[in-house]
């Protein structure tokens, strides 16, 4: 058994004239958690479907568990392997709990003895504890969540891709969650992660980033915060909020690299020392500042969005 869960070389997705995903190559090890960040169109759900045997690739070659994905020959076993659970949820809501894991066992041809061993151990895991006979609209927002989850997992898959799981729950449910994405990390699963939340993905072992359809980094969260930010990062603070005229005067002065804001402060990436130091002294009665650590948000910014405008 190869140790690498995942392998994608020279990956092109294109409809029509379009590429959606442009000659992209990356592998996955057994066993990590892997975050797969990028703006809206950046080619993230559409890699996952390839990955997922659900599109094939216009061309390169992917590998799923050693299993080629450009093979459609191979497309069936290649989706044993996978679990998916899409970012819009796929659960039936006018059906039971139930039901609904019934139904995605028989779409998987699970037999009725490992349904009901798998069902019991995965309620388990996710500390269900509601009756099998409620309806799937009557569960929190939560709690669906962790049913979606279930379903994807019944048939025991080696690798797991989750496309924005916990997309519209609160805080609270959001951190449980990724306490039982860590927990299939322990059983050696790999897991295949977007988000558009940045605490959560400084959770992954590593981290790519795509912009339209181009795999722009790839290393574990303090690498790429360090890598993107050789320079000294500062928090600019006023008293109040700077005014949209003066802040769009700062943006053109020359001054800084970035400057954006971050709740009512900024992050400020001067361009040279000396400039900033004058910056500072001429305005040391309004702005207070401070060094830094960056943030996955900042290289975010910068590596994606900065690029894009």
């Amino acid at each position: 058994m190869s140790d690498k869960a995942v392998e994608v070389k020279n990956l092109v997705i294109q409809f029509g004239d379009f590429k959606a995903v442009n000659d992209i190559t990356f592998e996955v090890p057994r066993g990590e958690i892997f975050g797969f960040l990028g703006a809206n169109g950046a080619g993230k759900t559409t890699t996952i479907r390839v990955l997922c045997g659900l599109l094939i690739p216009t061309s390169g070659e992917v590998f799923v568990a050693g299993i080629p994905g450009n093979d459609p020959a191979q497309i069936d076993v290649l989706k044993s392997k996978v679990g998916y659970m899409s970012q819009k949820f796929t659960l039936y809501d006018d059906m039971t709990v139930e039901e609904n894991l019934a139904f995605m066992a028989a779409l998987r041809k699970i037999d009725h003895g490992t349904f009901l061993r798998r069902k019991q151990e995965l309620f388990e895991f996710v500390s269900f504890h509601r009756a099998m006979d409620t309806t799937v609209k009557d569960l929190p927002g939560g709690m669906k969540q962790q049913m979606a989850l279930v379903a994807s997992l019944l048939h025991d898959p080696e690798i797991i891709f989750l496309d924005e799981p916990t997309a519209g729950v609160t805080s609270a449910v959001r951190a449980k969650f990724w306490g039982l994405i860590k927990g299939l990390a322990k059983q050696n699963k790999t897991v295949f992660v977007t988000s558009h939340y940045m605490d959560e993905v400084e959770q992954c072992d590593r981290i790519a980033l795509l912009r339209t359809g181009e795999l722009i980094a790839l290393d574990s969260p303090a690498a790429l915060k360090k890598n993107t930010f050789p320079e000294p990062l500062y928090e600019l603070t006023g008293p109040e909020p700077i005014p949209y005229v003066e802040l769009e005067k700062l943006k053109a002065s020359g001054l800084f690299e970035s400057f954006e804001p971050h709740g009512l402060s900024y992050h400020v990436l001067p361009k040279d020392p000396a400039s900033w130091k004058s910056f500072l002294d001429e305005n040391s009665r309004r702005f207070k500042y401070r060094q830094i650590p960056p943030t996955l948000e900042d290289v975010f910014i910068r590596l994606v969005e900065g690029k894009e405008s």
